[in-house]
C-alpha cells in the first residue's frame, strides 16, 4: 500500500471511519475516503502544513447528513455537522478542533471553504475533484488509480445524484435542490471517471 492510501493511525480515526462505514452506502463512504486522499494528494502538490487528523475526520465524514441515520429534516451539510459534532463530543474532542470539522463539512461544497485554513480547504477541494469540479488531470494518473482500487466508485455517478434529487425532493430549498439547480448533475456526469 503506498504512502498516500494510509490514513492516520489515531484511535479517533478508526472510531470515525467505522461509524461511517456502518451509516453509510458503500458507494458514499467510498467516495468519502477518495475525498481525503485526492485531498491529501493536492495538498501534498501545494506543500500545505496540515493536520492529518484533523483533515481526516472532517472529509471521511464531510457527508453523514446524506445518510438516512443522521438525516434531522435539515440541510444536509447542517445535518452531517450536527452529527459529527455530536460524535466528536462523545470522545471529547477539543472544542477548537470540533469548530474546524463543522466548518469544513458545512463549507465543502462552498467557494468560500477555498480561503480558510488547509483543513478546511482541502475537504473541499477532495471532494470537488471526486465529483467533477475539478480536472482529472490535475493529479498525477498513478496515483488516482491507486486511490480509485482502494475506494471503487461503485456506480457513484448515477448513484450520488439519486440521493441529491431524493433529498432535494423532501426538503426543497436546502442544498441539495440548490446544487441540482447550480447544475451539479452535468458536472457528475461530465466527469473524468467513468462511473
Amino acid at each position: 500500500m503506498s504512502y498516500q492510501l494510509i490514513i492516520p493511525d489515531s484511535a479517533l480515526c478508526q472510531k470515525a471511519t467505522q461509524l461511517v462505514k456502518e451509516l453509510s452506502p458503500d458507494f458514499l463512504f467510498n467516495h468519502c475516503g477518495r475525498t481525503y486522499h485526492f485531498g491529501r494528494l493536492l495538498g501534498e502538490r501545494e506543500k500545505l502544513k496540515v493536520d492529518l487528523e484533523l483533515f481526516y475526520i472532517g472529509a471521511i465524514m464531510h457527508d453523514l447528513g446524506l445518510t438516512h441515520a443522521c438525516d434531522r429534516g435539515c440541510s444536509f451539510e447542517q445535518d452531517g455537522a450536527k452529527a459529527a459534532e455530536e460524535f466528536l463530543l462523545s470522545h471529547r474532542y477539543p472544542q477548537e478542533k470540533l469548530d474546524i470539522v463543522r466548518e469544513a463539512i458545512i463549507l465543502h461544497t462552498m467557494v468560500e471553504a477555498e480561503s480558510k485554513r488547509p483543513e478546511i480547504a482541502l475537504v473541499h477541494f477532495g471532494a470537488g475533484f471526486d465529483i467533477g469540479h475539478f480536472h482529472i488531470q490535475d493529479l498525477p494518473s498513478e496515483r488516482v488509480q491507486e486511490i480509485l482500487e482502494a475506494y471503487p466508485r461503485l456506480g457513484f455517478k448515477k448513484a450520488f445524484t439519486e440521493v441529491l434529487m431524493k433529498d432535494a425532493s423532501q426538503k426543497p430549498g436546502t442544498l441539495s435542490d440548490q446544487l441540482l439547480q447550480w447544475g451539479i448533475e452535468k458536472m457528475i456526469v461530465e466527469a473524468g471517471f467513468s462511473e
